[in-house]
């Protein structure tokens, strides 16, 4: 298996709103032990041209879109977006050009989501249509019980990890559990998404189409920073927010960020 990784330098913008910041505004809430939304979908959820281009940003949220489709489209079940799609987001959003392979350099997720929560994401076989982020918020990733409340209220929390060398799939698969390993190169930044934990901690994510363990020591070395993320669409099926919030609290909290503030 060929892979790339994509995750530019995390950025500490003080218009994204933080999850501990939001605490006032929460309804008290009891969490599963166990949870997996991944549970039933299929085990190969495509790479989504990121063994080719550095775009893990980018497809990363084209998974979540999966997931969230697996959930609330009840007529035809998960939709997968084609490869195109993922392609001209990248092209629009990072300036990535075909043509010139030195416009490969991956995208920062917090611009990424700035970027899906303005303009969308190009969706359908023609790229008719725009899937925008309702909203999202930044969490502590040392936190673990923000990040179960983030899976269990959004069904996804968007990733950014630094990648140690014993778990890339270069020319072999990656191991199934992503656990700590001492005296490991880091091989550069990757964007995964969180779709569901286990009672020790542990985190269920998707990456480059498969579905993988992230121990909780794995965490507290290589993950470097967490996003809820939330859509309409799941809210509306499964009456879930974030934070127990309303969607008119949440794109308040959007203001800073939208173009036209």
């Amino acid at each position: 298996m060929i892979y790339k990784l994509g995750r530019q330098p995390r950025k500490f913008n003080p218009a994204v709103p933080h999850m501990s910041s939001l605490r006032s505004l929460a309804t008290s809430i009891t969490l599963p032990d166990e949870l997996n939304y991944a549970d039933g979908m299929i085990p190969d959820l495509g790479i989504m041209l990121n063994d080719t281009l550095g775009d893990c940003t980018y497809a990363g949220y084209y998974h979540a879109l999966q997931l969230w489709s697996f959930h609330t489209n009840k007529k035809d079940g998960m939709i997968t977006e084609v490869d195109n799609d993922v392609l001209s987001l990248y092209q629009q959003a990072c300036g990535y050009n075909p043509s010139d392979p030195n416009t490969d350099q991956g995208g920062n997720e917090q611009d990424v989501l700035s970027y899906l929560l303005n303009t969308g994401a190009p969706t359908g076989n023609q790229q008719q249509t725009r899937h925008k982020l309702r909203a999202f918020v930044e969490t502590d990733p040392r936190i673990i019980t923000d990040l179960k409340r983030g899976i269990y209220e959004c069904g996804v929390v968007y990733l950014g990890i630094d990648v140690p060398t014993n778990i890339v799939p270069d020319n072999a698969p990656s191991p199934s559990v992503w656990d700590y390993v001492p005296n490991q190169q880091i091989e550069g930044g990757h964007c995964i998404i969180a779709v569901g934990y286990q009672k020790d901690g542990s985190l269920i994510i998707s990456s480059w189409g498969q579905l993988y363990l992230l121990t909780p020591a794995f965490q507290s070395h290589y993950l470097d920073e967490a996003y809820p993320l939330c859509d309409i669409d799941w809210m509306d099926e499964k009456g879930l927010s974030l934070l127990g919030m309303s969607v008119k609290d949440l794109e308040a909290q959007m203001v800073y960020l939208k173009k036209e503030a």
